[in-house]
């Protein structure tokens, strides 16, 4: 776990209803969960917070989660394929508006955001202001979990 404090890079993606979108303006609550994926395979883990999410979002008004996949510059002329598949996956619209798609230079985000393991998933806390709050890493689990709980009651 770590406590950062710095901005959340102002980057432009696309949700899985169409609409350009940008970051961190997109995120629409007091408080923001961002979970970001770097590899096809990386949704099982960002999939493994989904309940604790939903759960947590239901009983707190402020908070909001998105899941931001992101993808290589190279696969940017078949966006409209990739993201359709993935639209196409999804019934529910609220998922697919809360899923924001970003394409380009990964390093516009890492690099700000001290992300240096692209292996697993990177899972934001961010405020309304586009500040970074917490940061962690991988899937579930309790500890992770417990360590998110906390940095959402100081924000």
């Amino acid at each position: 776990m770590v406590e950062p404090s710095h901005p959340f890079p102002r980057l432009l993606a696309r949700d899985l209803e169409g609409r350009d979108r940008w970051l961190p303006e997109a995120f629409s609550g007091e408080r923001n969960v961002v979970l970001v994926a770097f590899q096809r395979r990386h949704q099982e883990l960002v999939d493994s917070w989904l309940p604790w999410l939903e759960a947590r979002s239901s009983q707190d008004a402020g908070l909001r989660f998105f899941e931001v996949p992101t993808i290589a510059r190279i696969w940017a002329p078949v966006r409209n394929f990739i993201d359709g598949g993935m639209a196409a996956a999804i019934p529910d619209p609220a998922v697919r508006r809360r899923t924001l798609t970003l394409y380009g230079d990964l390093s516009r985000l890492t690099g700000p955001l001290q992300i240096t393991d692209r292996q697993t998933i990177t899972v934001l806390l961010v405020d309304r202001g586009g500040q970074v709050r917490w940061s962690g890493t991988g899937g579930y689990d309790e500890t992770r979990a417990g360590e998110l709980a906390v940095a959402l009651e100081r924000s």
